[in-house]
């Protein structure tokens, strides 16, 4: 049925019927007028919740946190070539000076600006394994940046569940998130 409305949408047969939405990280923004109907209406009418992580959950943002880092006493220094470890400390120097361009006068107007969320971006990115250096990398850009203050897809229907008092909860924990990327050798990120 959800194949016809063009949805990730799949239903359990049961009473009261279950329901699977595959979501994606991304700014809710960019794709809420695209989400179909049926999708929509299952959640309105679904009394419990549950996402990939529970992105309300200060423990979650937490522990996410943690995972990053690289053992104590180590620093992205220590394991990435020179060469290379110099070109990161580069663009990132080049991406400050450009993010007061990319923001917003929305997000001015919300006290977001330039320093705030490179701060918020990269803080402590030198003490972070580099699979996370990776995607923090990646997220440097203008469209991510203009996009910055306005929640994921995942947070903002975990949002909405919790205003609509819903029962939420996770069906992962931070650290089946964090072993498989933390797993990964030097040359596979």
């Amino acid at each position: 049925q959800g194949s016809k409305e063009g949805s990730f949408l799949w239903m359990v047969k049961r009473d009261p019927p279950s329901y699977f939405f595959g979501t994606i990280h991304v700014p809710y923004t960019r794709v809420w007028e695209h989400i179909p109907n049926n999708t929509k209406r299952a959640f309105r009418l679904s009394d419990n919740v549950f996402f990939e992580l529970d992105l309300t959950d200060p423990y979650t943002v937490s522990a996410l946190t943690t995972c990053q880092l690289l053992p104590r006493g180590k620093n992205l220094s220590d394991v990435l070539p020179g060469e290379l470890y110099t070109r990161l400390k580069r663009h990132l120097a080049y991406v400050k000076t450009q993010m007061p361009r990319w923001i917003t006068p929305d997000q001015r107007g919300r006290g977001l600006y330039a320093d705030y969320l490179f701060n918020a971006i990269t803080g402590n990115w030198e003490r972070k394994r580099p699979v996370w250096v990776m995607l923090m990398v990646n997220s440097l850009t203008e469209s991510d940046i203009r996009s910055r203050g306005v929640p994921v897809l995942d947070l903002y229907l975990a949002q909405e569940a919790e205003r609509l008092t819903k029962r939420t909860g996770a069906v992962e924990r931070v650290e089946e998130q964090c072993v498989p990327l933390n797993g990964l050798n030097f040359s596979q990120v």
